[in-house]
């Protein structure tokens, strides 16, 4: 994989072309929902309306890798890409008078978007709740205070972050430890980057081996490939994944302690009703979880009406500082209210940045996915290679491009494969994402809110040692599964 060389991004139009003509047919599936001959699906890939769509997203993920060196949000050139994409679609349906399939199509792809965009944005007013109530401060305060090094702070921050990610999902559980390493991280930027790195990998890993772990495997579970106990057969791989890169990586941990705070109690630290937002948040894990585990509704929505319960809550904060603001034992202007809540000014400050960027992704594959690359990319991948090469390139390619359309693209393909290349391609799907920053939700979220100090090259400098613990898991899983 070219990725892996010395100098990856001196041509990245040369080094990425022959790649994502292969990968454009491993997105999203081209679809075919009408039942009239009007609107059958026409075949684009030979034609200058399918090369232009892939020069498009080639141009617009070079800009997106080049983020750090150009100061353009990774969102602006996606979303332009989706947009022009389905454009050329659209003008080169309705003249073969086909009027109605792009406008399903698209249908079917922001639906796909939306119940990400709505779980995202749950997830990350919650992180914003528990970061303004001081709970990370707390958390920041206990690790500092309790003498532990960088490097101490490193193996914790990833051992928690593999055995979180499989019940809170590896999105959540990234963005949860990433605003504990930059709070104690403070000042040491080497130690926040490589924290972030860390904590990609084993969030991803330990998704793999749970259906509630990554967004992949959840569908993967929903598609009943994969049993729910059959999961947990990733388990050991999954370490292997995790603790190979660590192990390397914790060398180049800075060494030193974070500097002692000197608060001995982290009640001092907390607002009122931190730790019942805590609690919240995990009433709203296990409500998205119970939705679809016994209701067999859509996660999100599950989500979503934990979003109720912050809001709910906010509402008695409010009044509880109306109260306090009135109270004459404490006069306007001389305290500080610890009830001033605001739920919506959480939701604002979610980053929107990363949000948009996932549209610009699914909708621009999915466009891709329409054009028809589909078919042949299948027969070539899974027919020509075999399917272990075949799952060992999907979490390669899902390294490049998000592992979510990368996985809907397999399951759509329904490639003829027995249990253990199943179980395969579910554990590459997850980690493959690790190789690179913008291969996964976890990473793409972290960039946003480790701006600057945990970057794409910064994850790109150790592709090679996470490259080491992908193989290495796939080893494993052949010699424990095989």
């Amino acid at each position: 994989m070219k990725y892996l060389q010395t100098k990856p991004f001196i041509n990245p139009f040369k080094t990425v072309k022959h790649l994502l003509i292969l990968l454009s047919g491993l997105l999203l599936p081209a679809i075919s929902m009408a039942s009239s001959s009007e609107n059958q699906i026409i075949d684009l890939t030979q034609s200058w309306v399918g090369y232009t769509a892939i020069a498009i997203f080639v141009f617009a993920y070079t800009l997106v890798i080049l983020e750090e060196k150009i100061h353009l949000r990774k969102s602006k050139p996606v979303m332009i890409a989706a947009g022009l994409i389905w454009i050329l679609i659209a003008i080169t349906y309705i003249g073969h008078g086909n009027k109605h399939s792009v406008e399903e199509a698209i249908r079917h792809n922001f639906l796909e978007y939306a119940e990400l965009f709505f779980f995202l944005l749950v997830a990350m007013t919650y992180i914003n709740a528990m970061l303004e109530r001081g709970v990370f401060d707390a958390l920041r305060s206990w690790l500092v205070n309790k003498g532990f090094s960088y490097k101490s702070l490193f193996w914790t921050t990833g051992i928690l972050a593999f055995f979180i990610s499989p019940v809170a999902d590896n999105l959540t559980t990234a963005l949860i430890m990433c605003a504990v390493i930059l709070t104690v991280g403070q000042g040491q930027p080497k130690f926040v980057a490589i924290g972030c790195v860390n904590t990609v990998v084993c969030a991803n890993a330990g998704g793999a081996f749970s259906p509630f772990g990554d967004i992949t495997t959840l569908m993967v579970w929903q598609k009943g490939v994969i049993t729910f106990w059959e999961f947990f057969a990733l388990f050991i791989p999954s370490v292997v994944n995790a603790l190979v890169p660590a192990f390397i990586m914790s060398f180049a941990v800075p060494k030193g302690k974070p500097e002692i705070l000197g608060v001995e109690n982290n009640d001092d630290i907390i607002k009122h009703g931190g730790l019942v937002i805590v609690g919240l948040f995990l009433a709203t894990i296990v409500t998205a979880v119970s939705f679809h585990n016994f209701l067999h509704i859509p996660p999100v929505f599950g989500m979503m009406l934990g979003l109720g319960y912050l809001k709910v809550f906010g509402f008695y904060l409010k009044q509880q500082s109306r109260m306090h603001h009135f109270s004459p034992e404490n006069p306007p202007g001389s305290h500080v209210d610890p009830y001033d809540f605001d739920v919506f000014n959480r939701i604002a400050q979610a980053e929107w940045d990363t949000l948009f960027f996932f549209y610009g992704v699914i909708l621009a594959v999915g466009g891709l996915g329409f054009i028809g690359y589909l078919g042949v990319t299948s027969e070539f991948i899974y027919g020509d290679l075999g399917p272990t090469t075949a799952n060992i390139l999907v979490g390669i390619m899902s390294a490049i491009v998000d592992n979510i359309p990368v996985m809907f693209a397999v399951l759509s393909m329904q490639p003829d494969m027995n249990h253990v290349q199943w179980l395969l391609v579910t554990l590459t799907a997850g980690v493959g994402g690790s190789l690179l920053s913008i291969g996964s939700a976890a990473g793409v979220a972290l960039m946003g809110q480790a701006r600057g100090q945990y970057t794409f090259f910064s994850h790109l400098k150790w592709t090679p040692v996470i490259a080491l613990g992908y193989a290495a898991s796939i080893g494993v899983h052949f010699l424990v599964n095989g």
